[in-house]
């Protein structure tokens, strides 16, 4: 599935946890990259929401931290059809459904020139 979105700036929240040892280890021998401290948020149209939901119900690859932290599900995915990643779903978000966080080694805002509203393809 291929879908485009729009960047979004996010809440900040995503260094803090994804700073966090369980998680980038686990990130690292699942994905084979540990992950830039922040996600890209992108939102997408609400006509792919069922899709997504789907795809994020069926999911099986799962990191299941200590109960302080919640668990994170992921997919491989690939932004702009050149940078490898995931896409992570939080089981505590705060985030609305239509917003999408990709996950990759580098900063991809400074990596991609990438502002806020820039129109972004995610492969997955």
């Amino acid at each position: 599935m291929k879908i485009d979105g729009e960047v979004t700036t996010g809440l900040g929240k995503a260094a803090f946890f994804l700073s966090q040892e369980f998680y980038t280890s686990e990130f690292k021998k699942n994905l084979g990259f540990v992950p830039y401290p922040g996600t890209l948020n992108v939102v997408v149209d609400s006509v792919y929401l069922e899709d997504i939901n789907e795809i994020k119900n069926s999911c099986e690859n799962i990191i299941k931290p200590d109960m302080e932290f919640g668990a994170v599900k992921y997919i491989k995915a690939k932004l702009c059809d050149k940078i490898d990643g995931a896409i992570v779903f939080p089981a505590k978000t705060t985030h609305d459904e239509n917003y999408l966080e990709f996950i990759a080694e580098n900063r991809l805002r400074e990596e991609l020139d990438l502002d806020d509203g820039d129109i972004v393809s995610i492969e997955f």
